[in-house]
C-alpha cells in the first residue's frame, strides 16, 4: 500500500504526463490511464526510470466500464487515492454549420461524461484519505475555452465550461469531508491537441506542459484551510478573453 497515491487520465502525453512526473517527483505513487496501450506503456516506463513509482492502465475513457476497470486497477495495486486529475480530453474545431456528430458526441463523452464517472468512482477512496489527512484532492482539466465562447471551438468550449460548473457543485457537495477540488482553465499549450493552430500560433508561444503541472503543485503544498477554486493559465496574448 502506498503511502500517496494518485491517478492521472489521459497520462501517457503533454499535460497529463507532466503532471504524473511531477506527482511522483511529490511523492506519490501515480496510476496513468489512456486509449493506447504501447504509448501509455512507453510513458510509465519514462516516469520508473525517473524513479517514480507508476503503474499504466489502458482505458477507452468514453466506456464506462473502462473506467470503473481503471479505478478497480488502481486500488488493488495503490490500496487509496489521494489525488484524482481528470485531464482526458479531445478538442476538434468546426464551424457551427459542419459540426460532424462523430466528434460531438466524442467531446461530451471523455471530456465531460468521463469525468463525471471518474468523480464518481474516486470519491470513496478520496473520502478515505480526505478523513485521514484533510487534504485529498481532484483536479479537473478545463480550459481557457470554458471562459468565454471562442468561435470554431463551441462544442470543446461548452464542455470545459460544464467541467467547471461541475467542479463546483463537486466542491459543495464534498465540503466537509477532507476533498478540494479545482478546475485548471489553461490556454494554448505545446502538446499535440494544439497541433491544429500551430500555424497560426508557434509552439514557443505556447506555455509548456510543465507550466500546468506547476499549478497542481502549487494545490499540492496549500494548507487544507486553503481552497483554490479555479486556476486560469493564460498566454499574455489571451488576456482579453480571446485565445488568437
Amino acid at each position: 500500500m502506498a503511502e500517496r497515491a494518485a491517478l492521472v487520465t489521459g497520462g501517457s502525453s503533454g499535460i497529463g504526463l507532466a503532471i504524473a512526473r511531477l506527482l511522483g517527483e511529490e511523492g506519490y505513487a501515480v496510476t496513468i490511464v489512456a486509449r493506447r496501450p504501447e504509448k501509455l506503456e512507453q510513458a510509465a516506463e519514462e516516469l520508473r526510470a525517473a524513479g517514480i513509482e507508476a503503474h499504466a492502465v489502458a482505458a477507452q475513457l468514453a466506456e464506462e466500464e473502462e473506467i470503473v476497470r481503471a479505478f478497480a486497477e488502481h486500488r488493488e495495486r495503490w490500496g487509496r487515492l489521494d489525488v484524482l486529475v481528470n485531464n482526458a480530453g479531445f478538442g476538434f474545431g468546426a464551424a457551427l454549420d459542419s459540426i460532424p456528430t462523430k466528434h460531438l458526441d466524442l467531446q461530451m463523452a471523455v471530456n465531460l461524461r468521463a469525468t463525471v464517472i471518474a468523480t464518481r468512482e474516486g470519491i470513496p477512496m478520496l473520502r478515505e484519505a480526505g478523513a485521514e489527512h484533510r487534504k485529498a484532492l481532484i483536479v479537473n482539466m478545463a480550459s481557457i475555452a470554458g471562459k468565454a465562447g471562442q468561435p470554431w471551438l463551441s462544442v470543446y468550449g461548452a464542455t470545459k465550461a460544464a467541467i467547471v460548473n461541475f467542479t463546483q457543485a463537486t466542491q459543495r457537495e464534498v465540503s466537509g469531508q477532507g476533498i478540494q477540488a479545482t478546475a485548471i482553465c489553461p490556454g494554448f499549450v505545446d502538446t499535440a491537441m494544439t497541433d491544429f493552430i500551430k500555424e497560426q500560433i508557434s509552439a514557443d508561444e505556447m506555455m509548456r506542459p510543465e507550466d500546468v503541472a506547476e499549478a497542481v503543485r502549487f494545490l499540492l503544498r496549500t494548507s487544507p484551510n486553503c481552497l483554490v477554486p479555479e486556476i486560469v493559465l493564460a498566454r499574455p496574448a489571451e488576456t482579453g478573453g480571446q485565445l488568437l
